[in-house]
């Protein structure tokens, strides 16, 4: 079971569950008027409300705002594992613009929260990672996504160089982001791209690495010698965005 807590990620968890997902119960403890209103979205949504003690939700979920959410041990991340992937290409149909991106042992649950956050806001089309290997704190992942997670696409697969040939013999153009890339503004990131974001001190295998057609970095000015994984995200994503934005984006 999985105890989600945060008033946004439980909004979002029952916004976007479909029937096979029966989240619930919402535990609910001397409700306010925030908790109140998503008390009232569960029942629209035919999920069960109960009250309960603080303490009980203290042994259940330490941190709660009070207010709990049950779910299956799936969480509310969409995965698709390799079958996912698969179907995501399958109908990408003639659609130019997309935007895949490949995590590669990103294990932090709050770089990937935050990640899944980003990609959320700035509109990715499928997020890949590696299966058993990526961050898995549902709870954590839940909450610093502020929600997103439960609207992202993702697909789990056994096998991140196979998936990355996937996304190429697709269409897709892919660059992986490092200290040692070309700035990212003097490549032409419209059409379909899938970007690699290596972990946290790690960077990106070197298999991954060799599948890139090319490298790209955010050029900084700092001491320190490198941006934290999910604000590099953030940035290469709007990046993305902008250039799909101007004049003739359409690649």
């Amino acid at each position: 079971m999985i105890y989600l807590t945060g008033f946004h990620a439980i909004e979002e968890a029952i916004k976007s569950a479909g029937p096979e997902q029966n989240p619930g119960p919402l535990l609910i403890a001397k409700p306010g008027p925030r908790a109140r209103e998503i008390a009232a979205l569960a029942v629209s949504r035919k999920i069960r409300v109960d009250r309960t003690g603080t303490h009980e939700l203290d042994r259940l979920a330490p941190g709660h705002r009070g207010i709990v959410l049950i779910m299956d041990s799936g969480g509310p991340s969409r995965s698709g594992g390799e079958a996912g992937l698969g179907a995501f290409i399958a109908d990408l149909g003639d659609r130019k613009n997309v935007l895949a991106v490949v995590l590669d042992e990103i294990t932090d649950p709050h770089n990937y929260g935050a990640i899944l956050r980003s990609c959320d806001q700035f509109g990715v089309d499928l997020v890949v990672t590696r299966s058993r290997r990526t961050a898995k704190h549902a709870e954590v992942i839940a909450q610093t996504s502020a929600g997103a997670v439960s609207w992202v696409s993702v697909a789990e697969a056994a096998n991140l160089p196979r998936a990355v040939q996937d996304l190429k013999d697709a269409g897709f153009w892919i660059y992986g982001a490092a200290m040692e890339g070309e700035a990212a503004y003097n490549r032409d990131l419209r059409g379909r791209i899938g970007l690699i974001l290596g972990g946290e001190g790690t960077g990106i295998s070197r298999l991954l690495k060799e599948s890139c057609d090319g490298l790209i970095a955010i050029p900084t000015q700092g001491r320190l010698d490198s941006l934290n994984v999910s604000v590099a995200a953030g940035v290469l994503f709007y990046e993305v965005t902008r250039q799909r934005r101007q004049k003739g984006g359409e690649k």
